[in-house]
């Protein structure tokens, strides 16, 4: 059969099978994503704790150890990487090609809370699909759109409240960080003087705070039928709540009139804003930086286009 013949006798035909091959390419083009190196890397999870101050040693001993003694047997795991930092531990989980990483998040997660002990400063441990080698997709430049009494970098808490979680729930980002700002904290500045009225330390404070700041359960109490849950909340996230913890009480000899010192009494509270880490400037003006790490796995193509729908919210 010869096929220059058959396409001159039926040219209805063979135009019909052109433009259908046209119109599947056209239909593929739009539908089918597109990336030009497509990602060959093992799927991970990476899992940060945060233990401000302490040395790699204290963290390998008291962090590391005890999270590999318990992720060490994940169904799919391959391999488990640890850096021990100043202040920060990190764990890398490499997962097997088709691990189902829905489900490797949780049981991950399940497994980490088995981890008990931690020293009283150490955060809870937070999770991510993205590991260290992935480069950012996408950064982002926030900038001032008038001039204002106060710095850039405290508007760190509404960037991570509005700007930062509206960016993590875009399908494919699993990881986005923020520099060049800087958290809100209530600071307590001891004058120095009163504390040697009152006779006391600076450790005496620090001890009152810590033990004033704690969430009790005291167990419950039965009345009849009824059972009362009984609970001592004392989370100090107030300046009122912090100027009103007692330093020390004192009962005279005469009269029985009580005394009581507060942190008030010895110590100005205020809110303010951690030193931030790292200072921005984009041609010359203060900013503050952002980037979008994508999930492994995640198609650059489709990630971008649902940060760019994101962005055009946002704004």
């Amino acid at each position: 059969m010869n096929p220059i013949r058959l396409a001159i006798s039926r040219p209805t035909a063979v135009l019909s099978i052109v433009f259908m091959v046209i119109m599947f390419g056209l239909v593929a083009l739009q539908s089918i994503p597109i990336q030009l190196a497509p990602d060959v890397n093992n799927p991970l999870i990476t899992v940060t704790t945060q233990w401000p101050g302490a040395a790699p040693a204290e963290v390998e001993r008291e962090i590391i150890n005890e999270q590999e003694d318990v992720l060490k047997g994940l169904e799919g795991l391959e391999n488990i990487t640890s850096t021990a930092e100043t202040g920060r531990a990190r764990v890398e989980l490499e997962f097997s090609v088709g691990t189902n990483m829905d489900k490797a998040l949780l049981l991950t997660a399940n497994r980490l809370d088995r981890v008990s002990g931690y020293p009283d400063e150490v955060d809870q441990p937070s999770l991510d699909t993205s590991g260290t080698e992935d480069n950012p997709i996408a950064w982002f430049i926030l900038l001032e759109r008038e001039a204002t009494d106060r710095p850039i970098h405290e508007y760190g808490n509404f960037v991570e409240e509005v700007v930062q979680e509206r960016l993590e729930r875009v399908p494919g980002v699993g990881a986005v960080n923020l520099y060049g700002a800087s958290s809100r904290q209530i600071e307590v500045i001891v004058e120095p003087e009163l504390l040697a009225r009152y006779q006391l330390t600076v450790p005496d404070v620090v001890n009152r705070l810590r033990a004033a700041d704690i969430n009790v359960s005291a167990g419950d109490v039965e009345e009849g039928k009824r059972r009362y849950v009984v609970r001592a909340e004392g989370t100090l996230d107030t300046v009122d709540a912090v100027q009103d913890v007692v330093l020390r009480t004192d009962v005279a000899a005469s009269g029985g009139r009580v005394g009581r010192v507060t942190v008030g009494d010895v110590a100005q509270v205020s809110i303010g804003y951690t030193e931030p880490v790292a200072r921005i400037r984009q041609l010359g003006e203060k900013a503050l930086a952002m980037n979008a790490v994508r999930e492994t796995g995640a198609n650059v193509i489709e990630t971008m286009e649902g940060i760019r729908a994101a962005v055009e919210e946002l704004n």
